[in-house]
């Protein structure tokens, strides 16, 4: 493969929906995702495949095979990213994809299998919460009309965005049986790890044995808004406090369980209030994860717990005690731990090998569309090391000889298993 081209076409891409800071924002559904996504399309064109979108706005690129029994090899990813993301997340199995077609339309090399580049839609859930939708109505973990109806954080839906944009496709995007769904036969996920195991390891590439389980959830707090200065603290209800206490307790959930178990509250909002006025309402998120269900069923279990628990009062006014108002916790989404195919685990990991390296065997600790995906087809992932193991962020970077190896070992590997 041809890394100079592969560095040139990511940084092309990375023009769409550039930040003054270096990063990008492509969110989901927007103009910018758009244009990104006509230029993987325009790009796929250029090589004579041909481009398919099913009902979620799905883009597959095909490259026709000899044996037309075979169902696909398929790399790829995703190109919406988060409001202030970096280059390469998600973009880079995308680019990868393309970048292995182009290898075999240089050489004019023929497969048994054909080969197909998907980019998914809306896999970061910046927009359009929960993440991955595009990818789990394919698999049939959400029903098409869920996925459609998926509402914005900015008062849109997504299947309204998708038209806006022109990518409410005509193909089926899949059924819980299967029905309509366009066949995987392999799939092979490139990304960066998102994560400093493999720089801390001195390692090029990782072949990625599974995901660890997700969940989120929603959290409402209803105090009673009333005066700083005039109100007792033994009558208030104070919703931050109640906020404070449950973030802490997410954090020694999570430390309980090192090194393996992860805990976040990415958000917290208040509602209308000043400085010098009680908090009466608070809505926050939680995010949990670990590579072992029955471990993440317990870090559920005790937050839950603790939720329920003697710190907290029910209603407003907090009792005779001045107890802090009870958070309502609703999980909103699960995404179990995943093993990935033992077979296109193995052809990764070949596929390094072949191409000169060592993979470090990792588990994801960030949640991608091949974890969906696995549910319909034989799936794995291969990791490159990203500087700091910095990601969801502007100043993400990766080193030019990763990106290479990282495509040359997703290129033996799809040769390998497309015959």
């Amino acid at each position: 493969m041809d890394g100079g081209r592969l560095w040139e076409t990511l940084h092309s891409l990375a023009e769409i929906g550039a930040t003054p800071a270096g990063g990008v924002a492509r969110v989901a559904l927007t103009d910018e995702d758009q244009a990104g996504r006509n230029q993987f399309v325009s790009w796929a064109l250029e090589l004579c495949c041909t481009v398919h979108i099913d009902q979620m706005g799905n883009v597959f690129a095909r490259r026709e095979g000899t044996d037309p029994l075979r169902a696909p090899v398929v790399v790829g990813s995703h190109l919406d990213s988060q409001p202030t993301g970096g280059k390469y997340d998600g973009a880079y199995g995308v680019m990868v994809g393309l970048e292995v077609l182009r290898v075999l339309h240089d050489h004019d090399v023929s497969t048994a299998a054909p080969i197909e580049v998907v980019s998914w839609t809306n896999e970061e859930g910046a927009r359009f919460p929960p993440a991955m939708i595009g990818s789990g109505v394919y698999a049939g973990a959400f029903s098409l009309d869920e996925g459609l109806a998926a509402p914005g954080v900015d008062g849109t839906t997504l299947g309204a965005e998708l038209a806006r944009i022109g990518y409410d496709g005509p193909e089926p995007c899949g059924q819980p049986d299967g029905a309509g769904r366009r066949p995987i036969g392999h799939y092979i996920e490139p990304h960066i790890e998102q994560g400093p195991i493999l720089e801390a390891a001195g390692a090029t590439l990782g072949t990625v044995t599974g995901v660890q389980g997700i969940r989120w959830y929603d959290v409402t707090i209803e105090g009673q808004s009333a005066h700083a200065g005039s109100t007792p603290m033994e009558i208030r209800s104070d919703a931050m406090v109640s906020a404070a206490l449950l973030v802490c307790e997410v954090d020694v959930i999570a430390r309980r369980r090192a090194p393996e178990a992860r805990a976040t509250v990415g958000t917290l909002e208040t509602g209308t209030g000043s400085r010098n006025t009680v908090a009466g309402s608070v809505e926050l998120t939680i995010d949990l994860r670990h590579p072992d269900a029955a471990e993440l069923a317990s870090m559920h279990d005790e937050l839950l717990a603790f939720a329920a628990g003697e710190r907290f009062a029910d209603g407003p006014g907090g009792g005779a005690a001045g107890l802090p108002p009870r958070p309502a916790v609703s999980q909103i989404w699960y995404s179990p731990p995943i093993v990935f195919d033992p077979v296109v685990v193995d052809a990764v990991r070949a596929g390094a090998a072949a191409a000169g390296f060592e993979p470090v065997d990792i588990t994801s600790g960030a949640g991608h569309d091949a974890c969906y995906v696995s549910q319909a087809a034989p799936t794995g992932m291969l990791f490159i090391p990203c500087a700091d193991g910095l990601s969801h962020n502007e100043a993400e970077s990766i080193l030019p000889e990763h990106a290479t190896a990282g495509t040359q070992a997703t290129l033996n590997a799809v040769l390998a298993l497309a015959g």
